[in-house]
């Protein structure tokens, strides 16, 4: 339901007729800089339709980063279907009235990309599962709209985002927290979520240490970024110069760095 929609037309047909030209030469033993000289395509254009196992991957709308016009895109469509042939420049005036900060190119790419018709703007998982990770405090009043109407499209994605919201008041130590895992666990489990379940045996797995985390008030954070500024040192010194100079450095980076307290702060 989340995936990113589809589009049809001569574009559309004529982007299944080169990928099954393509396919059809390497299915022949054709390389693929001889596929592209045969073709007269560039060798990147032959690489991505060969790389493609689907026609349908091939069809798939352009995912485009969040654009300054995106909150006038409601008036942008209003006055296109008032007026297909209004001008662009007519447009921009418009909604720069309505606060927008950008430049007329922006509109201009804006529009001519197609995504002022689109029937809704497109999410990627990568930034849906960034909103859902996310503290809801640090969420802006769109982001809360637009996260609660995804997390209500189906029953998976609802399940999905109570187990993470469930899961994040544990992160916070404190001594119930060893009954409520076992509880979020077995809530879990009754959730047809497989990504979820092979987290739960991964918890039981190693139980000792992941109750300690979850309700000691220590942490071994110092530690681990004692290892990374150690791992860089050695990345940055390899093959050019011998471990004594190694552990000097290293000890020199210790003497000037502050040793932290081993507590671990509220989340």
């Amino acid at each position: 339901m989340l995936d990113a929609p589809t589009y049809d037309g001569p574009r559309a047909q004529t982007t299944l007729e080169r990928r099954h030209q393509v396919h059809g030469l390497l299915d022949q033993g054709v390389g693929l800089l001889e596929c592209a000289r045969r073709l007269q395509l560039a060798l990147n254009t032959v690489k991505r339709y060969a790389r493609a196992d689907r026609p349908e991957r091939m069809l798939r709308v352009p995912k485009y980063r969040t654009s300054l016009v995106e909150p006038s895109r409601e008036h942008l469509r209003k006055r296109r279907a008032e007026d297909p042939s209004v001008p662009v420049e007519h447009l921009f005036e418009e909604i720069k009235a309505l606060g927008l900060t950008g430049c007329l190119n922006l509109l201009h790419k804006y529009i001519s990309q197609g995504r002022a018709d689109a029937d809704r703007s497109h999410i990627s998982p990568r930034r849906l599962a960034r909103m859902v990770l996310t503290r809801p405090d640090n969420l802006k009043a769109e982001q809360h709209e637009l996260l609660a109407k995804l997390t209500a499209a189906c029953p998976e994605m609802t399940q999905l985002a109570t187990g993470i919201r469930d899961f994040a008041t544990l992160l916070t130590p404190h001594v119930d927290n060893a009954a409520a895992l076992t509880r979020w666990i077995a809530q879990v489990r009754t959730a047809d979520l497989p990504h979820l379940h092979a987290f739960t045996r991964g918890l039981e797995r190693d139980h000792e240490a992941v109750i300690a985390g979850l309700t000691l008030p220590y942490s071994n954070g110092p530690t681990e970024g004692v290892n990374t500024k150690t791992k860089r040192i050695a990345r940055q010194m390899h093959g050019r110069a011998g471990f004594a100079l190694l552990r000097h450095r290293i000890f020199l980076r210790q003497q000037h760095s502050p040793s932290p307290p081993n507590v671990r702060q509220g989340r």
